[in-house]
């Protein structure tokens, strides 16, 4: 513990990661009760792998055509969520195709666009494993200050749209015929979950960023009922997740997304185990 914080006090690049795990876990607690009681986990996976096409395009074009100083993989990703969310949305809801079906076909579609814009990016070769299995110490000053502003972004949309995302999420039908327009919020909702997806790849990566958000929540369902109190559990879970697998990951030096993941899911299985004996 006291190499944790020594090299804490000396190395950006813990701080930034233990930055970047505690803001992070605020939107992933919010935005994670939301889609375990919608649920729509499937969706946010397959947005989450279509962010590789995003990621291959920003790659691409920024050394194609020199547009490193702004064409950043971060961006590519949230253009990438915003439009996997949008069309399985669009498609779901006004073209009636089944969900599964749109859901593995951007799955699919992400993850092909995205490796090919990488085998065809000149220059050296693109390092594809921070983005698929995820590493929080590469975490840079700007990812911490992108972190913030799409965190920010994410848990002012649900301040203000709170009660008509919990009407969407528990009764559609009934929030319809209050007069609120359930397809729309339906796509606000797609919409802070993709974004929330991207922050969730720098920490975990592609394949394990849904279980990221899914754990918690799912965790702290097994103990309330009420929405806003899932949330405080969650928060408080992927924190103590986050920050406590980020410390033992540096001192057994193993790799802190999968840590992470393992302990969530240890964790999760504890409180079924828990609820299901008391009942």
């Amino acid at each position: 513990m006291i190499e944790f914080f020594e090299a804490f006090r000396d190395v950006p690049l813990i701080r930034y990661a233990f930055y970047a795990g505690i803001v992070s876990s605020l939107t992933f607690g919010v935005v994670g009760s939301f889609v375990v009681t919608r649920r729509i986990g499937y969706i946010a996976a397959a947005i989450a792998h279509s962010i590789l096409g995003g990621i291959g395009a920003s790659f691409y074009l920024a050394r194609t055509y020199g547009w490193e100083s702004w064409c950043t993989p971060m961006l590519g990703a949230v253009i990438a969520a915003l439009l996997s969310a949008a069309v399985i949305g669009w498609v779901s809801l006004m073209a009636k195709e089944r969900e599964d079906t749109i859901i593995g076909a951007i799955w699919a579609f992400g993850m092909a666009v995205g490796l090919l814009f990488i085998h065809y990016t000149p220059g050296k070769a693109v390092n594809l494993e921070s983005f698929i299995f995820g590493n929080i110490l590469l975490t840079s000053k700007g990812d911490v200050i992108a972190t913030v502003i799409l965190g920010a972004i994410v848990l002012t949309l649900i301040a203000l749209f709170y009660h008509k995302l919990v009407a969407v999420c528990f009764d559609e039908e009934f929030a319809r015929l209050r007069g609120v327009s359930s397809k729309a919020y339906y796509l606000l909702l797609l919409g802070i979950t993709a974004i929330s997806m991207v922050l969730l790849v720098r920490l975990a990566g592609i394949i394990l960023s849904l279980a990221l958000i899914v754990l918690p929540a799912a965790t702290a369902s097994k103990f309330s009922r009420r929405l806003w109190v899932i949330m405080l559990i969650a928060v408080g879970l992927s924190i103590f997740y986050n920050v406590g697998g980020l410390v033992v990951s540096y001192q057994m030096e193993l790799p802190t997304g999968p840590l992470i993941v393992v302990v969530g899911s240890v964790f999760y299985g504890l409180s079924f185990l828990l609820t299901r004996r008391k009942s």
